[in-house]
């Protein structure tokens, strides 16, 4: 049987609230611990995926540009091709290096770091807690 509201005590009403309080906290405490734990999750693979962008492009610098930049030099005219072949292919090979890094940069954004869940179970804790003390 529910016990009303108007049934029970001052005291036993304070008792409750307390009690419900720190339970309460203790649950948002938990919430906030579990959010920000996936979100530092969320930004060590951010920053991962930045590393192995930095990394695709220095393979692709020291593994491959030579042999593109003489298969591009081949295509130049012989007085062209020994400073555009190599500006060509860096320019696109940065290209790419640069596109990686963005990505892994909007990642890190701090609007995707914000524990936005824990935020707005707060915003309706406070609701619910300045109801019941009416």
């Amino acid at each position: 049987m529910a016990i009303e509201k108007n049934d029970k005590s001052l005291a036993a009403l304070f008792s409750d609230l307390t009690r419900d309080t720190v339970e309460l906290v203790r649950q948002e405490i938990s919430l906030a611990r579990s959010e920000l734990s996936q979100k530092v999750t969320s930004a060590g693979v951010a920053l991962g995926s930045m590393a192995v962008g930095a990394a695709v492009i220095l393979a692709g610098l020291f593994l491959l540009l030579q042999a593109v930049v003489a298969g591009v030099a081949m295509i130049l005219p012989p007085e062209l091709a020994p400073w555009l072949a190599p500006l060509l292919v860096g320019a696109i090979v940065a290209g790419i290096g640069y596109a990686m890094l963005k990505t892994g940069k909007e990642k890190l954004d701090p609007e995707h770091l914000v524990p936005q869940r824990t935020i707005d179970s707060l915003r309706r804790d406070k609701a619910v807690v300045t109801e019941k003390t009416r």
